[in-house]
């Protein structure tokens, strides 16, 4: 069973993030805000796919369920100014 801290690990080991929160308590259903430069241009399944690369065969393996919210760094900083 993974934890959480575990799952945000794993992101990080693969993805620069600004910031990250991974949030479960099952050991296999996660919920994340992931903030990415890497984010930028990119649609939100293109960018959904960027954090699957980064947690690679974890995803069919450990992790049942990821929802994901996913943002770049100006699309962040618009949100904590609201």
């Amino acid at each position: 069973m993974l934890s959480a801290a575990q799952v945000q690990s794993y992101i990080l080991s693969g993805l620069a993030c600004d910031y990250i929160k991974v949030n479960g308590d099952d050991g296999t259903h996660f919920d994340a805000v992931i903030v990415s430069p890497a984010f930028e241009g990119k649609r939100m399944v293109q960018q959904h796919q960027l954090v699957y690369a980064a947690l690679g065969d974890r995803m069919r393996a450990e992790i049942h369920a990821l929802a994901m919210q996913t943002y770049t760094p100006a699309q962040w900083q618009q949100m904590q100014q609201a």
